[in-house]
């Protein structure tokens, strides 16, 4: 049934809208009322906790990785989108969304917009315990740069 909107107002108490809709084949007129989920979005911590999702946090983070790169405020800002709306797509149904999995979206970003970014990142997120970690880290994306070398060569 396809309908149109006739009328939308909000509610006293701001948390519900109600419409006065029609429907285009036979002209019924109802109303429906929609209610605004204010629910946040909550981040699962490595231990159990929980937190609201702050993208102030996340840019913080992020900011931190490309500092002194050529990296711009509208690249950082597209980052920050693309990873707030997969963790919202990905935390859906629970409003939660595993920290583990956010660091891992941050990752996936910065290794496609700086790859010195993306390793300063993984050496405060994967907390390197020493230089053979950090060595090892930049062995594997000289690796990867190989790799996609090789995938080039005819």
């Amino acid at each position: 049934m396809e309908d149109k909107v006739i009328e939308s107002r909000t509610l006293a108490d701001g948390t519900s809208i109600r419409r006065r809709r029609e429907c285009i084949s036979c002209g019924y007129r109802y109303t429906s009322y929609e209610r605004v989920d204010e629910r946040p979005l909550m981040v699962v911590k490595s231990r159990g906790g929980r937190e609201p999702f702050d993208r102030d946090k996340l840019e913080r983070g992020i900011l931190q990785a490309v500092r002194k790169r050529p990296v711009s405020q509208n690249q950082v800002d597209e980052v920050l989108n693309q990873i707030e709306d997969e963790s919202m797509n990905r935390g859906k149904s629970s409003h939660e969304v595993d920290s583990q999995a956010l660091g891992e979206m941050v990752l996936d970003r910065l290794y496609e917009l700086d790859k010195v970014a993306y390793v300063r990142f993984a050496s405060v997120y994967r907390n390197f315990e020493n230089v053979e970690e950090f060595l090892r880290e930049i062995e594997q994306l000289s690796g990867d740069k190989d790799q996609s070398k090789k995938k080039e060569l005819p």
